[in-house]
């Protein structure tokens, strides 16, 4: 049975750290903040000048000038500082980040990453996804394995316009975790009762399994 969406970010939840500082990309991947481990503490960052984000604000907490860099509202928490977008975007090219849970429209199996635009649809920019994926230390992706048309997500090449090259280190999708290595894209889990060969049937993507 493939992962849902909750477990997808649960298990992302297991590739933070005790002290890590984690950039939290736009959709999905802001939802691994509800499932980090209480015995670890993670300093969020988010691109429009804020460090140390809190969770999402119940309805009688919300303040709307207290936003993150997809427009949502968060909370603040003791340790929050804010700063200029400058000052943001700093810390992520100076290597100061270790990880960004990102989504992602197509990855291939050299860890080459397309997230931003799909020709001829209108779309908001780029944002700071080609920063992140140069400048943080390993970059996780999480997506769904497949397009709503059924598509694969892992190719071998991705025809989009690519965010960066060769930056993707993991992949978590809803049929299992794969981890990027210089050898190539590897098989490292499974959903529960996700066969190999039903993964490979909907992935286009070369991988190695162990």
């Amino acid at each position: 049975m493939p992962w849902s969406r909750q477990q997808m970010c649960e298990r992302a939840a297991l590739e933070l750290d005790d002290g890590y500082y984690c950039n939290l990309g736009i959709g999905m991947p802001t939802m691994v903040a509800n499932f980090v481990s209480r015995d670890i503490h993670v300093h969020f960052q988010s691109e429009n000048g804020m460090l140390g984000m809190g969770s999402f604000p119940l309805e009688n907490e919300v303040d709307a000038d207290l936003i993150n860099a997809g427009k949502q509202t968060i909370t603040e928490t003791a340790e929050s500082v804010y700063f200029d977008s400058a000052t943001s975007f700093a810390m992520i090219r100076g290597g100061h980040i270790d990880l960004s849970i990102l989504g992602a429209l197509q990855v291939a199996q050299n860890g080459d990453l397309a997230n931003w635009m799909i020709p001829g649809k209108m779309v908001k920019g780029m944002g700071g996804a080609m920063d992140l994926v140069a400048g943080v230390r390993r970059v996780v992706v999480l997506m769904d394995h497949n397009a709503k048309d059924g598509s694969p997500k892992l190719l071998k090449k991705c025809d989009l316009p690519l965010t960066g090259a060769g930056v993707v280190d993991l992949v978590i999708s809803d049929l299992g975790v794969f981890e990027i290595l210089p050898d190539g894209m590897h098989l490292r889990e499974t959903a529960p009762d996700i066969g190999v060969d039903e993964i490979r049937s909907r992935t286009e993507a070369e991988f190695i399994t162990h």
